[in-house]
């Protein structure tokens, strides 16, 4: 990476109020550079596009201040919805390390308009997309009842969210995993639910999702969100000098109520 992953990943915050500038061209070519080649591990392309508020026609109802938006679409093949959460999420992290503040927007944003934009096909999906702009220094009143409304500050403890050879056994914050995990726990994800949970088995990590929210005709948003700490796990295995490769291997152990396996990370 070109960037401190683990660095960026603590100081990232969601931003919904702006300071109105313009992003700098050298900004805007190097965040159309990055997303130009952008890549996940699931194998699943994801297509960016760095759009005008104004020419489009874009708005949320809960942005302030925004000048650029990124919106990214991904056909509706096998995995897509961890692939696109785990492009998106890299794409903002980069975008952080350059001074740039996102938030990803599901329900909030004039959808159709977004679509037409990126020119999203029959057998393609945008279930997302994010204001790009400079934070400004102090939030709307808006934004700080929206925190403070989902917690957004707020995590659920690691052990609850992290086990070990099975959901009956918490991982300890020794093991191998812990940091990488630890970055995954700081991800966000919609109305701050974290429906990501981890179960360590030797060298491999099984990843499943804790559903509370039903799907919508984009897919299950909860996916996305599970892309995202997939990123944020991923990438902090790679900056501390770990490979492995994402595969399905279910170790078929009893489940909680509500969860279901999504894949698996084997280290090398």
């Amino acid at each position: 990476m070109s960037y401190p992953v683990k660095e960026i990943i603590k100081k990232r915050k969601s931003v919904r109020t702006f300071d109105g500038r313009p992003l700098s061209a050298e900004h805007l070519q190097a965040l159309e550079a990055h997303i130009g080649f952008q890549e996940n591990p699931f194998g699943v392309p994801v297509v960016f596009r760095l759009l005008d508020t104004k020419e489009h026609g874009l708005s949320s109802p809960v942005i302030l201040g925004e000048e650029k938006y990124l919106a990214a679409k991904v056909k509706r093949v096998p995995r897509y919805e961890i692939a696109l959460g785990y492009s998106f999420e890299e794409a903002c992290l980069y975008a952080l390390s350059l001074g740039i503040g996102t938030v990803m927007l599901a329900a909030s944003l004039n959808r159709s308009a977004f679509e037409k934009a990126i020119e999203v096909g029959a057998d393609e999906v945008m279930p997302v997309a994010s204001p790009l702009g400079y934070p400004a220094e102090k939030k709307s009143m808006r934004e700080k009842l929206m925190r403070k409304g989902i917690k957004a500050d707020e995590r659920l403890p690691f052990e609850k969210l992290f086990f070990e050879g099975d959901f009956s056994r918490p991982l300890a914050e020794s093991n191998t995993f812990s940091q990488a995990l630890s970055m995954a726990r700081l991800a966000p994800s919609a109305a701050n639910k974290q429906p990501w949970r981890a179960v360590v088995v030797g060298d491999t990590v099984h990843f499943y999702e804790y559903k509370t929210m039903k799907d919508s005709p984009l897919g299950d948003i909860q996916k996305v969100d599970i892309g995202i700490a997939l990123a944020h796990f991923d990438l902090t295995e790679k900056e501390n000098g770990h490979s492995g490769n994402y595969t399905e291997c279910d170790p078929k152990i009893a489940l909680p109520e509500n969860t279901q396996y999504i894949i698996s990370y084997q280290r090398a």
